[in-house]
C-alpha cells in the first residue's frame, strides 16, 4: 500500500457517490430546523462572549486622608424651605458642612411643582454665630441691646408669619446637592435645629406637630456603576399621625470599579437599617431625618472580565456539533418511520 492510499484509509468522512444519495422533503424539513436552531445558538453564544462579566476581590481598605461625598436628594413635603437645615458632624465632634459644600433647597407647592429655588449655606454655623453673638452682648451698651432685642423680634415675627403661611399653602420643600465630610464615621440629619428654639416654639406649638414626612429620590456615597443598587432609593415615609425621629444606620463599604477599558472609578456602597422614634408631648428634642453612617475596613474592588476566545471556540463546537448530530439522528428517524409507512402500502398494490 502506497502512501497516498494509506492516507485516503484515514479519511473518517468518506463520501457516496452522488446517485447514491436519497434526497427526501422529511430531510429538507430537518435539516432546515436544523440550520435554524444552529443560527439562533451561534448568535446567543457570541452575544455571551462579546459581554463582561464581574468578579468581585476584597482586601483591606488603606485610603487615608481623603473626603466622602454623600449625594443627597430629598423631599419634605409638610415642611417649607425656611425651617429646614442640614448638618453633618464626624466621630470626633467636628462639623463638616463647610463653605465649598453645595446644598439647594427647591420650593414646592401642595401639588409638588416647583415655585422658588434657595441656595442653602450653612445654618449651623450661623446658629453658633448667633449663640457666640448672645453669649458676648453682656459687652455692649444698653442701647445696642434693646436695638438687638427689636431687631431680633421684628426678624421673628416676619419669619413666623412667613413660614405659617408656606404651612397653610401646604408648602413642602426638596433637598439636593453634594455634602464633602471626612473619610470618619459620623453622621448628617435634617431638621428644624437651625431655626432659634422660641422661634420653632411659635411656628409649630411643639415638637410633636413637626412633621418630617420625607420621600428619599438618590442617597448615594460616590458615582454609580453598572449594577450598583442603593437600597434607600425611592423609600417613602409619610406621617400620619404624631411625628417623631427617623433614624437610618448605614454601613459604607468603599468599593472600586474596574472598567475592562482599564478605567478606575472609586466610589462607595452600603446597607442600611431603618428606626423610627415616635415623639411624644413631653420630649424635649426636635424631629429630624438622620442618616448615621460608619465606613468599613474592608474594600471591595469589581473588575469587569471577558471570556476568552478559546472558551467561545469550545462553547461554539459544542453547540453547533451536538445539534447537527441531533438533527441527522432525526433525519434518520423521520426517514425510516415514513418508509415504514409507505412499504404496506407498495404491498398491497401489487397484490
Amino acid at each position: 500500500m502506497g502512501v497516498k492510499q494509506f492516507i485516503k484509509s484515514l479519511h473518517a468522512f468518506p463520501r457516496a457517490e452522488e446517485h447514491l444519495l436519497q434526497k427526501t422533503q422529511s430531510g429538507a424539513v430537518v435539516s432546515i430546523i436544523g440550520l435554524v436552531i444552529m443560527a439562533t445558538l451561534f448568535l446567543h453564544e457570541l452575544r455571551y462572549y462579546l459581554t463582561t462579566y464581574t468578579v468581585h476581590q476584597m482586601s483591606v481598605d488603606l485610603k487615608r486622608g481623603e473626603t466622602l461625598p454623600i449625594h443627597i436628594n430629598m423631599t419634605f413635603p409638610s415642611l417649607p424651605c425656611d425651617v429646614l437645615s442640614v448638618d453633618a458632624i464626624d466621630m470626633s465632634g467636628k462639623h463638616e458642612v463647610d463653605l465649598d459644600t453645595n446644598i439647594w433647597k427647591l420650593r414646592l407647592n401642595r401639588d409638588g411643582f416647583i415655585i422658588g429655588t434657595e441656595y442653602l449655606s450653612d445654618l449651623v454655623e450661623k446658629e453658633h454665630a448667633d449663640h457666640k453673638h448672645d453669649h458676648n452682648k453682656d459687652h455692649h451698651g444698653d442701647s445696642d441691646q434693646k436695638l438687638h432685642a427689636h431687631s431680633f423680634d421684628q426678624d421673628a415675627e416676619n419669619m413666623v408669619k412667613k413660614v405659617k403661611q408656606a404651612l397653610a399653602d401646604g408648602e413642602g420643600c426638596r433637598v439636593y446637592g453634594v455634602l464633602d465630610v471626612q473619610r470618619v464615621a459620623g453622621n448628617f440629619h435634617i431638621s428644624v435645629h437651625g431655626l432659634n428654639i422660641f422661634v420653632a416654639q411659635m411656628i409649630f406649638d411643639g415638637a410633636i406637630h413637626v412633621n418630617v414626612s420625607h420621600i428619599i429620590h438618590d442617597l448615594s456615597f460616590g458615582p454609580k456603576y453598572p449594577g450598583l443598587h442603593n437600597p434607600l432609593d425611592g423609600t417613602v415615609r409619610i406621617l400620619r399621625g404624631a411625628s417623631g425621629t427617623f433614624k437610618y444606620y448605614i454601613k459604607i463599604v468603599p468599593t472600586e470599579y474596574r472598567y475592562i477599558s482599564k478605567e478606575v472609578l472609586p466610589t462607595n456602597q452600603f446597607s442600611v437599617m431603618e428606626y423610627f422614634s415616635p415623639m411624644n408631648e413631653f420630649d424635649r428634642t426636635w424631629p429630624a431625618v438622620y442618616f448615621l453612617y460608619d465606613l468599613s475596613p474592608v474594600t471591595v474592588t469589581i473588575k469587569e472580565e471577558r471570556r476568552s476566545f478559546l472558551h467561545f471556540i469550545t462553547r461554539l463546537c459544542a453547540v453547533l456539533g451536538g445539534t447537527f448530530a441531533l438533527t441527522g439522528m432525526l433525519d434518520r428517524w423521520m426517514y425510516r418511520f415514513l418508509e415504514m409507512l409507505t412499504k404496506p402500502n407498495a404491498k398491497s398494490v401489487y397484490r
